[in-house]
């Protein structure tokens, strides 16, 4: 069994005084407790005082004009941008594709690349621990194009089956997209080898890093994706940008 030390265990009650709204009690002497993350995450004071600046300062339409508070605002959002660059290790902050969370990030994928080219008999493969978010854009996408989804199974321990992945990688699939660390399970997938995988079998790979960014290090360049999304930027990051949607600078 692992031995913890205090250089090894969080701060807790460190980390609850950065968070406002966990400063409350339901009941007298009952303190908040909150753990529906992944629905919507609390904010830190750090956010909550940041984004009181930019409306009491800078408040104003990016990239719609050339007055003081437009120009401000334009440069904080793109300032933002190369720092979610920096974070994931992107090759570029053009790659980086703000959302309003993973679920529309998804559909943007769904929408755009899958319309473009996937069309009547395509394959795209999911796995069964997927979330509905990486389930129904495909299956919306599937029934009015006439798609084939397979999912990789999930054996009694908790994994996905990679022998069973490898065969579906022999039906030469268009899509795979699948989770990253799923929320239910607490599983970390090794995203690495099935991107691999997926590449030698000409598919185009998505990945939903929504539980896994909060968690650990990731960085998209070694990873070798298409697209990677995730919730605490809200945004979508597709590698090859210049070949998705027609070379359009976002």
């Amino acid at each position: 069994m692992k031995s913890y030390t205090p250089a090894n265990v969080l701060d807790s009650e460190k980390i609850r005084a950065e968070f406002p709204i966990l400063q409350r009690e339901v009941w007298p002497g009952v303190p908040l407790i909150y753990l529906d993350s992944t629905a919507t995450s609390q904010k830190p004071v750090q956010v909550i005082e940041i984004m009181d600046e930019y409306y009491r300062r800078s408040n104003a339409n990016i990239h719609r004009g050339i007055h003081v508070l437009a120009e401000e605002a334009t440069e904080l959002y793109e300032t933002a941008r190369g720092k979610i660059a920096q974070f994931i290790k992107a090759a570029s902050p053009r790659q980086v594709i703000f959302t309003r969370n993973t679920t529309e990030s998804i559909n943007l994928v769904a929408q755009t690349w899958g319309r473009a080219n996937l069309n009547a008999g395509d394959l795209v493969i999911l796995t069964e621990m997927e979330h509905h978010s990486n389930l129904v854009p495909w299956q919306m996408l599937a029934k009015e194009r006439g798609l084939r989804l397979e999912f990789i199974p999930v054996t009694l321990g908790g994994i996905l089956d990679l022998n069973e992945y490898r065969h579906l990688l022999e039906q030469e699939p268009r899509m795979v997209a699948f989770t990253h660390m799923s929320n239910v399970l607490g599983t970390i997938n090794p995203a690495a080898e099935m991107i691999s995988l997926a590449h030698q079998a000409g598919a185009v790979t998505l990945v939903d890093g929504a539980q896994s960014v909060p968690h650990f290090a990731v960085d998209v360049q070694q990873l070798d994706l298409i697209f990677w999304l995730f919730p605490v930027t809200r945004c979508v990051v597709p590698l090859e940008l210049e070949s998705f949607m027609g070379g359009v600078a976002c």
